[in-house]
């Protein structure tokens, strides 16, 4: 009886610990130039297993009438199609030793890193 209550007490501190270093983790404030150096021109993947799932996502799409608002049709036939994905986080990149931005903006090319943006106005 007394060594099941050692093994329960053991699981549970090694599962606290395990818990609060994923938070530690998870939690991690970046200044920006940390941040643009670590997760520009990084894929999709990278960066859900270095930040986690964002707060939003928000996918481009094109307007469908796009090509007859111009007066001309811009898309060429042999491109290829252009996935556009923007991911947004909270509170993640600090600008000052303060203060953080409210929201920090990713937008994936074809799911790859290619615009960084911080925001306090949102």
């Amino acid at each position: 009886m007394q060594k099941t209550s050692q093994v329960i007490k053991f699981l549970v501190a090694i599962m606290l610990f395990s818990f609060s270093a994923l938070s530690f983790a998870a939690g991690k404030v970046y200044n920006e130039k940390e941040f643009l150096d670590a997760y520009s021109g990084k894929s999709k993947k990278i960066i859900e297993d270095k930040l986690g799932q964002p707060n939003k996502k928000q996918l481009s799409v094109k307007p469908s009438n796009a090509g007859a608002m111009l007066g001309k049709n811009l898309e060429d036939k042999s491109s290829k199609p252009v996935k556009v994905e923007m991911w947004y986080y909270k509170n993640l990149v600090k600008y000052d030793k303060k203060h953080t931005y409210k929201e920090t903006e990713i937008t994936f090319v074809n799911d790859t890193v290619m615009n960084i943006g911080f925001f306090n106005n949102r």
